[in-house]
């Protein structure tokens, strides 16, 4: 890990993706803000895991679509470390399957207010304290965004898709808002990846059995993401902003 990224705050940092590129980092030294809401063991799992790496945890609890949680989250990696250097704007979530006309108002609104507003909140943090012109060191902020952004997600999870096709949107623009302000702005796409998420969805399943119709012919790793997102933090992505790079095996 870059000397000038070794602060990174992590949403959703307790399990899957989150937590791999937490151990990832680790492994490179750096100093991981370790957000969850509710599963403080898991959280904790991934903290010990970045320790025995050789990096540095702190658990930071809090929904990301409470402004105010978002706020004391932010607060708290800073007391911790003295600062920020990277976002891993992570934290997200499905619901289970179902065509459009069957979602209630309740799921479309946490739908959105968990991975739109809440990834706007937490990149708007980010914006604020690492910006050269706000007194800050510059960084990185990688959004987590899906391949489902693309491919609409039909009689599954429009609602999901579109709420990733709006992470894909705030990268383009945060890119050029940020890039003269010395932060670089990237999101990944995942496509079918081993994670548990696709059982909170109903689906635990659903990686394995469309993984293997890809044109690689298996699903993805949470490991091959986080690879993936701790290139986009350092500096051999240094010319990289903007971008949205798909890790969904050709899907």
């Amino acid at each position: 890990m870059d000397a000038t990224h070794r602060v990174v705050l992590i949403t959703g940092a307790s399990r899957g993706i989150g937590r791999a590129t937490a151990v990832m980092l680790g492994e490179r030294g750096a100093a991981v803000g370790v957000n969850y809401v509710r599963d403080l063991a898991a959280a904790e799992q991934t903290a010990a895991e970045v320790e025995r790496a050789g990096g540095r945890a702190v658990l930071l609890q809090g929904d990301v679509a409470d402004e105010q949680a978002v706020l004391a989250m932010f607060d708290g990696l800073e007391a911790a470390f003295g600062r920020i250097d990277a976002l891993v704007n992570n934290a997200g979530i499905v619901a289970p399957s179902l065509p459009l006309a069957q979602m209630d108002a309740t799921r479309l609104k946490r739908m959105f207010d968990v991975n739109v507003f809440g990834a706007y909140l937490c990149a708007r943090e980010a914006a604020r304290r690492m910006s050269l012109d706000r007194g800050g060191n510059g960084g990185a902020i990688v959004n987590v965004s899906s391949a489902a952004s693309r491919l609409g997600s039909p009689n599954e999870y429009v609602d999901y898709a579109g709420s990733k096709a709006a992470v894909d949107t705030m990268t383009i623009g945060l890119a050029k808002e940020l890039g003269p302000r010395g932060i670089r702005v990237n999101a990944v796409r995942p496509g079918l990846i081993e994670t548990d998420i696709h059982a909170s969805g109903g689906q635990p399943q659903r990686a394995a059995v469309l993984g293997a119709q890809t044109p690689l012919g298996r699903p993805g790793t949470a490991e091959e993401v986080a690879q993936a997102i701790v290139w986009l933090l350092g500096s051999a992505a240094s010319y990289v902003q903007g971008a949205l790079l798909d890790v969904s095996g050709g899907r």
